[in-house]
């Protein structure tokens, strides 16, 4: 006998979601768990695993008589198995001190950043917050038993850039949000003292492993494929993608490697003092084309391009989209830059320059912004469903804008050979993580081993190949899901051709999935009736 109809089971999810990750909560425009952060020791983890549970088995009996609720069920239940698989079996909590400092840093980031609160509201939360730190790296301290040598490598650089977070708090608001952004300071000092001593009994196992990769690729991206499958998909799309870059360069300039054509094009790049405005121009025009060709819906939401964060640059190397809240009144949407250092040497700042050189721009500009993450992510929130509001997988997510770069070419967006170039190289760069997600995590290759690998095959500045491994080896079955989710929507297309026939249209397809938010793709052909 069911418990609960799936939309107050629904309800439920979300309100216990909230109370365990407040930070999640403040990101998707829920105010209520602005002052505190969640915590994740056992004591308080236990129940809130035993009520996930509870809700998972209330969402099996549960029956849903439309099939767009029936998608919704499947995609509701999926996030339950990996939240529960996450934190009783992946245990990032007891292994990755980067999991409560994105958490504690995120907590103050996100109220920053937020045009939804006043000023009072703000400076409550964050005081809030801030007081809170001193129990929250508490508990980090003490859950953390089994710390991983990479993750706490990337825990100091991250805390780094967190006290300079810290500093701008303090120096932005009054009296209150000083003294508390002072202990908080002083806390995270601590911490990074104790991370440091903690580097020489770290563990060097940061794979997953097979069985576990599998179960996310099953229940969290709803592949079929299983680790040795994606690995082949891998080689083969690589291998593909190399020998349409061989053609290319061949074009660009006779007698040159792809490679060399690369590095020679790399030279041309923006100041650092102008990259973010060179990106804000590529972001307008790929909204303008989208509009101009009526590809899909342009959103009411504004995208502001802006230079990460110094917290968030140890693990975003070039850029990133963050969006606005499923809850928000506040639909802007962020687009991050990574600027080089101004304290590197001149030619440290060249060489990160060159990952921004002027030819591809607007690959990453399309890809992060119009039609890529933000149109897609605020046309997710626009749906009635709860559940497509707040639950997708980076397989559709990644694969919709690395989709749309293709499209877009074909298209006519691009404006010479050489900025299709670049995004073929952005393709084959997605190829290299499926080969080294799957490797990392289940054919044991090394950090170093992944590292050389971006450098040699890449061409890929060392320091921002490092940043990219820490990344993967933090996120298993998230780096292949570029590649993989773009091959499946590009099947997905392929199917709805065939089956529209001459209805066909772009725009018609678009229309049709934008709809399913960023569940996966699989539910999706269920809710087209291409299973």
């Amino acid at each position: 006998m069911a418990v609960g109809t799936l939309r107050e089971i629904e309800r439920a999810f979300l309100d216990l979601r909230w109370h365990l990750d407040p930070v999640a909560a403040t990101q998707a425009g829920v105010k209520r768990y602005d002052h505190r952060y969640g915590r994740y020791g056992p004591t308080a983890l236990t129940p809130h695993l035993a009520a996930l549970k509870s809700l998972a088995a209330a969402l099996e009996e549960t029956t849903a008589d439309q099939l767009d609720d029936e998608i919704d069920r499947t995609a509701l239940l999926n996030e339950l198995r990996v939240t529960v698989r996450r934190f009783e079996r992946e245990r990032p909590q007891a292994k990755n001190p980067g999991f409560w400092l994105s958490h504690l840093l995120g907590g103050l980031h996100f109220l920053l950043g937020r045009r939804d609160r006043t000023p009072e509201e703000k400076a409550v939360a964050l005081a809030g917050r801030l007081d809170d730190v001193v129990g929250l790296l508490d508990d980090a301290r003490a859950t953390l038993t089994d710390p991983v040598r990479v993750f706490v490598e990337t825990a100091l650089q991250i805390n780094e850039g967190g006290l300079a977070l810290v500093r701008e708090v303090k120096a932005g608001f009054d009296d209150r949000v000083a003294k508390a952004a002072d202990g908080a300071a002083e806390a995270m000092t601590a911490f990074s003292r104790d991370l440091e001593r903690r580097l020489d009994g770290a563990s060097d196992q940061f794979a997953l492993g097979e069985e576990d990769f599998n179960f996310h690729l099953h229940y969290e991206h709803v592949l079929r494929d299983t680790a040795p499958e994606l690995w082949r998909y891998g080689l083969h799309l690589k291998e593909e993608v190399e020998a349409d870059l061989a053609n290319r360069a061949a074009r660009l300039n006779e007698g040159k490697e792809w490679k060399e054509v690369a590095d020679r094009l790399r030279a041309d790049h923006p100041p650092a003092a102008g990259l973010v405005e060179a990106y804000a121009r590529e972001m307008a025009r790929a909204r303008e084309f989208v509009d101009a060709h009526g590809l899909a819906p342009i959103p009411e939401a504004p995208l502001d391009v802006v230079p990460t964060p110094a917290f968030m640059r140890p693990v975003i190397p070039f850029a990133a989209y963050d969006s606005p809240g499923a809850y928000s009144k506040d639909r802007t949407g962020w687009f991050y830059v990574t600027l080089p250092d101004p304290s590197l040497p001149a030619g440290a700042q060249e060489r990160i320059l060159r990952d921004h050189c002027r030819y591809e721009l607007a690959a990453t500009a399309l890809h992060e912004g119009y039609p890529g993450h933000h149109l897609h992510l605020v046309h997710a929130q626009q749906q009635p469903s709860d559940t497509r509001k707040n639950v997708w997988t980076p397989l559709t997510v990644e694969g919709w804008a690395l989709y749309c770069e293709d499209m877009m070419g074909e298209e006519g967006f691009y404006r010479s050979e050489e900025e299709q170039f670049f995004q073929r190289i952005h393709l084959l760069w997605r190829a290299v993580r499926v080969l080294l997600d799957v490797g990392l995590h289940t054919r044991g290759m090394t950090f170093a081993q992944a590292v050389d690998y971006l450098v040699t095959h890449l061409g890929v500045d060392r320091a921002n190949a490092e940043a990219e491994v820490r990344r993967y080896c933090a996120e298993p079955a998230q780096p292949l899901c570029y590649a993989v989710g773009r091959r499946d929507i590009l099947a997905l297309r392929s199917d709805f051709r065939a089956a529209r026939g001459g209805s066909f249209t772009l725009r018609g397809f678009h229309d049709a999935i934008l709809r399913y938010g960023g569940l996966p793709v699989t539910l999706m052909r269920w809710g087209l009736g291409l299973a």
